[in-house]
């Protein structure tokens, strides 16, 4: 079975090249199933890998297709297992992941702030080989005195 990101799924969908959907329940998610046109059938894949994109809330699955012009989907839920729900993807994990980014794209800002600053300052620049010395020199001082 081939794999199919939602770009090529909405491309597909406006040539009219699928034949129906089955959103189908395995352990405690869903996944998308494509019947297309030419007979070689496919599955919503994640968008950067070919890796199948996994739908822990069936109506997540549902909004997409809707949005895509897919308005009739079949349902299998033979292999669906709601006590197998993957708890990594939980509220907590979620909410952690934002943090993470949020604080992720401060440290951006901060930094580009610091570079502009830096490229902004009107005094002169220091030879690369005069700073590298001074380091060396606060360096060795520093052994010097743990040393000591």
């Amino acid at each position: 079975m081939q794999s199919m990101t939602l770009e090529q799924l909405r491309a597909t969908t406006s040539a009219g090249g699928v034949k129906g959907v089955t959103l189908k329940g395995q352990g405690g998610g869903f996944f998308v199933e494509i019947a297309t046109r030419s007979g070689q059938d496919a599955f919503l894949a994640k968008a950067r890998t070919t890796e199948p994109r996994r739908f822990g809330n069936p109506t997540s699955a549902l909004n997409i297709l809707r949005d895509l012009g897919i308005a009739i989907a079949q349902l299998d839920v033979t292999h669906w297992n709601p006590d197998q729900k993957d708890m990594a993807r939980s509220r907590q994990s979620q909410a952690k992941a934002m943090r993470e980014a949020h604080e992720a794209a401060a440290y951006n800002n901060w930094l580009a702030g610091e570079i502009h600053a830096a490229i902004d300052d009107p005094r002169p620049n220091i030879p690369h080989d005069e700073v590298m010395a001074g380091m060396d020199a606060d360096i060795t001082a520093l052994s010097k005195r743990k040393r000591a």
